[in-house]
């Protein structure tokens, strides 16, 4: 074992250039330098590629403690259902949290507090409140930019912001948790959900920046300092879920679906993770 433990953002042609958690669990588990070790399950091997690439250094150091826990748990029957607990995450986490930040407080709940997303039957029933959902935020959004100036103005600042806040909000635990969930999701079904929560998040961010200021929209509000304002608490929190959620997915803790949140900002608690 080396000293030098330290994930590095990427894949690597050779280990001298560094290494990214899954090079590092090939390198534990004896295998050739590869970020894709055959000792892995494809689940976890997607969510905790997007998760090192999608977090900045230092957080990504965070992922040290699981890696090993991934050695052993390819093909051992597990994948389906950790699949289906990435899907649950989407639509009973990561939706709620971003409804919420806009005060879209009975739609967060409604999706919160929904059956635990197990298989193609719960999906499909949570399709019509994810769907519901989705309008309120482009509603929600419509509404923040209906003041701002002339109507090319508001176009304009609609369409920044949009776009940026769908990034934003997608980036890291968003799309880390969706590579997992489409490896066993049905595409039709799967996509939807995943338009949906992506759409909704992306709305939601959009109005959280919008509401900073009242003043030059597409300028300042669409850099980084608007965003790391507006939107770092909620980033950060989906961050920490979706690390808990690598934690439920592995062996040594028993797979299963949390108990519903107490209110639509409150992630579930899915299991004490090692940080």
């Amino acid at each position: 074992m080396t000293a030098d433990y330290t994930l590095s953002h990427g894949t690597h042609a050779t280990p001298e250039e560094g290494r990214c958690a899954m090079e590092w669990v090939s390198y534990l588990a004896g295998e050739e330098h590869s970020d894709s070790p055959a000792c892995v399950s494809p689940v976890l091997r997607a969510l905790c590629i997007a998760l090192n690439d999608g977090l900045p250094p230092g957080p990504r150091q965070r992922l040290r403690p699981y890696l090993t826990r991934t050695i052993g748990t390819a093909g051992d029957g597990l994948d389906e259902q950790r699949a289906w607990l990435a899907m649950d995450w989407l639509i009973r986490t990561y939706a709620p949290r971003w409804l919420s930040i806009v005060s879209l407080d009975e739609e967060a709940e409604r999706l919160a507090s929904g059956p635990a997303i197990t298989g193609p039957e719960p999906l499909r029933t949570a399709m019509e409140p994810l769907e519901q959902a989705r309008a309120a935020a482009r509603r929600s959004r419509a509404a923040a930019f209906a003041n701002v100036g002339n109507p090319v103005t508001s176009w304009a600042a609609q369409v920044t912001l949009g776009r940026t806040g769908r990034e934003a909000a997608w980036a890291c635990a968003g799309a880390a948790v969706w590579a997992a969930a489409r490896l066993g999701i049905g595409e039709q079904d799967g996509d939807r959900a995943r338009a949906g929560a992506r759409s909704l998040a992306g709305d939601a961010a959009a109005v959280a920046v919008r509401r900073l200021r009242d003043d030059d929209v597409c300028g300042r509000l669409a850099g980084r300092e608007g965003l790391r304002t507006a939107l770092g608490p909620t980033l950060q929190s989906l961050a920490d879920s979706s690390i808990e959620l690598l934690d439920r997915m592995l062996p040594t803790e028993a797979l299963g679906w949390p108990d519903p949140p107490t209110a639509p900002w409150e992630a579930p608690v899915l299991g004490a993770a090692a940080v």
